[in-house]
């Protein structure tokens, strides 16, 4: 049985390791004649890509994308589309001491006590070097949705510390190594991440992702819900422990008059909404307004301050994690919840188009 795979009419499937020689993705499903080259990939694979900070590991990926299959002078065929990253920068070495004890916080024993083996370079599987090949298959995502759909992933919140919604401005996304709408926050968070570094440890952060140009009627109600299949989308990320659509948790503490997203008369009979505290989605179907995800990300799990631990061998113990790591995985997770909101998205039009016939 495989679990590696994520979508209905628009699938993808991973693969690889983080220390393996590759690894990569599969996309089925792509609609033929979509303009599709590895120049339309790889400049979100270099959003994402490590080494381009000091607040990021230092593992040095070039992640060229190579198209191996599905495409046919420039443009998408309609069979599977195949996915390739070279891995050049693995240091298996530093990853000694984890094959022999557990890291607290990583999945080591879960996957150890599922499969009875498991590879500790660098996490194998689980590492979230795996989003590299996501990011791709988004991408493709992207050529499905047109230029209609815009998607901007960006962090609100690193170590406990928000941004101020009022200094919003979308044009400081890409002038910061954070991804950060907000230039204040993010020369304060230069100084906390830098912090944590020099002291071992890491910190977490909350990550937004928006779409717009979602038009109205997509989505199923009941069992294929848009926020559901988006909530599911974004909990497989890597470090991921919550998720929020429009306001979440923050409705509950509203009164209805408040939550309710009110609507008056618009152009071409169309509502125009006075707010989108359900974040672009009522019964599970896109309302035409923005879609609004948010995700919480914990501190990373590989850190270089000692934590109590077990071996293999189930002996007490104590583990420091070595090598190169993210204090921070929430910088690097809004490129892939970009990239996953594409890919629902993607879904989600060709299923559409397949019941509906528009």
């Amino acid at each position: 049985m495989s679990h590696n795979s994520f979508g209905h009419l628009f699938r993808f499937t991973t693969w690889g390791e983080s220390h393996g020689p590759a690894l990569g993705a599969v996309v089925d499903g792509c609609p033929p004649g979509l303009p599709l080259t590895e120049a339309h990939i790889q400049p979100f694979l270099d959003k994402r890509r490590p080494g381009t900070s000091r607040f990021t590991t230092q593992r040095q990926e070039p992640d060229q994308v190579e198209i191996l299959s599905g495409t046919y002078e420039g443009r998408t065929t309609g069979t599977p589309i195949s996915l390739m990253i070279r891995n050049v920068d693995q240091r298996s070495k530093d990853y000694s001491e984890v094959a022999k004890a557990y890291r607290p916080g990583h999945a080591d024993y879960a996957y150890d006590a599922k499969y009875g083996l498991r590879d500790p370079r660098g996490g194998g599987r689980s590492s979230a070097r795996e989003t590299a090949a996501r990011v791709a298959a988004g991408a493709v995502a992207r050529a499905v949705l047109g230029a209609e759909i815009t998607i901007r992933g960006y962090l609100v919140e690193l170590g406990g510390d928000p941004i101020d919604r009022a200094n919003f401005d979308a044009a400081e996304i890409d002038n910061n190594p954070f991804f950060c709408p907000d230039a204040k926050a993010a020369a304060r968070w230069e100084s906390a991440l830098d912090a944590a570094r020099k002291s071992g440890s890491s910190l977490g952060a909350i990550v937004e992702v928006s779409a717009e140009g979602v038009p109205a009627g997509w989505g199923a109600p009941v069992y294929h819900k848009l926020d559901a299949q988006l909530a599911a989308a974004m909990m497989s990320i890597n470090a991921v422990k919550g998720v929020e659509i429009g306001d979440g948790f923050a409705a509950a503490r509203l009164r209805g008059e408040e939550n309710a997203d009110a609507m008056r008369p618009g152009p071409d009979g169309k509502p125009t909404f006075l707010a989108n505290h359900a974040g672009g989605t009522a019964g599970g179907i896109s309302t035409g307004q923005p879609v609004v995800v948010r995700m919480a990300l914990k501190p990373t799990s590989s850190i270089l301050t000692p934590v109590d631990t077990i071996t293999r061998e189930g002996e007490a113990s104590e583990i420091v994690t070595k090598g190169r790591h993210d204090p921070c995985v929430g910088i690097r997770a809004a490129p892939v919840a970009e990239a996953m909101m594409a890919l629902v998205l993607a879904d989600a039009k060709l299923m559409h188009r397949g019941q509906t016939g528009r």
